[in-house]
């Protein structure tokens, strides 16, 4: 039976540095599962080739069995493959809800020609479109900021605003770079409890944490990255136990 995600022989090389090294991996459907390790791990790089930004060296990346090999990032989205970035890459100069909006599949009313010779179709579908935009603010808790121009949320609307966009997509599987990063006690709260109901909603989740509370509270397994390369695979609490792996991840126990 293949694997829902599988990461094989991925090696990628920038100039001297080996960010990846023979990394493989594979995920279950339906559960969260953390990338986890040291600064300049490789994590990054991970989501970068899954979702196609990154070409690698060698190696290859399946999803429900299927090749990933050479696809845009617009194709792997298509595909059922979302994600977030450390920087957010949001719109800021554009309202909660128009930031949603952008995230939606592109349909008929996106067309100009669609717009000038059926009004009444396009005008539904922006409808369509506005009302399913609301519901995914709705879910992430950002209903009530949906007309806020994205520069005067907190950061941690933004992070929940990210979270909506991907959720827009449609897609099955999320790959949330650090979304718990930066956060206040009571927003850490909610992103974990968002990312629970995100799994109870059938999503599955592939996550970059670095705060082991987090990783505690939300994975159902945990892949460690060192230099580029899984060195361990387990529970949460099996990697946070492991001293080896503590001395490499803070130099000391956790």
């Amino acid at each position: 039976m293949s694997a829902y995600l599988e990461v094989s022989g991925l090696n990628k090389r920038f100039g001297g540095l080996q960010a990846l090294n023979d990394t493989n991996f594979r995920i279950d459907q339906g559960r969260i599962t953390c990338l986890v390790g040291p600064n300049g791990a490789g994590k990054t790089t991970i989501f970068n080739v899954i979702t196609g930004f990154l070409k690698p060296d060698t190696g290859h990346v399946a999803f429900r069995g299927q090749s990933l090999d050479g696809h845009t990032p617009q194709q792997i989205v298509r595909r059922g493959i979302a994600r977030t970035f450390q920087n957010l890459r949001l719109f800021t100069d554009l309202t909660a809800r128009d930031n949603v909006l952008a995230a939606i599949a592109a349909q008929f009313g996106e067309s100009p020609l669609g717009a000038i010779f059926r009004p009444f179709h396009t005008a539904r579908e922006q409808a369509r479109r506005t009302a399913e935009a609301m519901a995914t603010l709705e879910h992430v808790g950002l209903a009530d900021r949906a007309g806020e121009y994205v520069r005067n949320l907190s950061y941690g609307e933004q992070k929940l605003l990210c979270i909506a966009r991907v959720l827009a997509t449609g897609a099955e599987l999320l790959l949330l770079d650090e979304p718990a990063s930066g956060l206040s006690a009571g927003a850490l709260d909610n992103v974990m409890t968002l990312l629970r109901r995100l799994q109870s909603d059938g999503k599955s989740l592939l996550v970059v944490e670095h705060n082991t509370r987090v990783v505690q509270r939300i994975a159902d397994e945990v892949l460690f990255l060192h230099q580029g390369h899984l060195m361990a695979q387990g529970t949460a609490e099996a990697i946070v136990a492991d001293p080896k792996l503590a001395e490499i991840y803070f130099g000391g126990a956790i």
